[in-house]
């Protein structure tokens, strides 16, 4: 009796064995591209040309991705959006982004777009301040309601992602 008992524990543990060597392979998290856009009533530059302030700008930044997940919502600017320049191994301290100001200036009808690299945010109330170098165009020297759309930053869709947490109420 007590060697049936032996020989069928050692069968089962060979079962189990064998069971979990034939599981599927662990699959590695989806990575998401999420684009960000912040609105402010207005927009003031530096003297030296090197700062530029969101001014009234929302408490909330919003993001969007592409093909095929299509997630869209908003961050809290400050505590889910300014650590994003910080944590993880694609933080935007890392790869500063490019960004896109685009301010109607005031008096005027059309858009004025200027391209800027984008460094260190610093949120004061309700104004947002970056370190910034101009790439392409000529800042306005009026400002009116301005919006700056930030370029891609990589964010795994893991149940503890903020892209993962948005994705399930995307979908429910």
């Amino acid at each position: 009796m007590k060697m049936i008992a032996i020989v069928t524990g050692a069968l089962m543990a060979l079962v189990l064995g064998f069971a979990s060597s034939q599981a599927a392979p662990t699959e590695q998290p989806k990575t998401v591209t999420l684009l960000f856009v912040q609105n402010a009533s207005g927009f003031t530059v530096g003297k030296d040309g090197r700062t530029l302030t969101l001014k009234g700008v929302g408490p909330t930044t919003l993001y969007f991705s592409d093909r095929p997940e299509r997630l869209a919502g908003h961050f809290r600017t400050k505590e889910d959006y300014l650590p994003l320049w910080t944590d993880g191994k694609d933080s935007f301290l890392k790869d500063p982004p490019n960004a896109t100001l685009s301010v109607f200036e005031n008096g005027q009808k059309e858009l004025t777009d200027v391209v800027v690299k984008l460094q260190r945010p610093r949120l004061e109330g309700n104004d947002l301040t970056y370190d910034m170098t101009v790439i392409e165009g000529t800042l306005p020297g009026a400002s009116g309601p301005a919006a700056l759309f930030i370029d891609v930053i990589g964010m795994p869709m893991t149940p503890y992602s903020y892209a993962g947490a948005a994705r399930r109420g995307y979908r429910r």
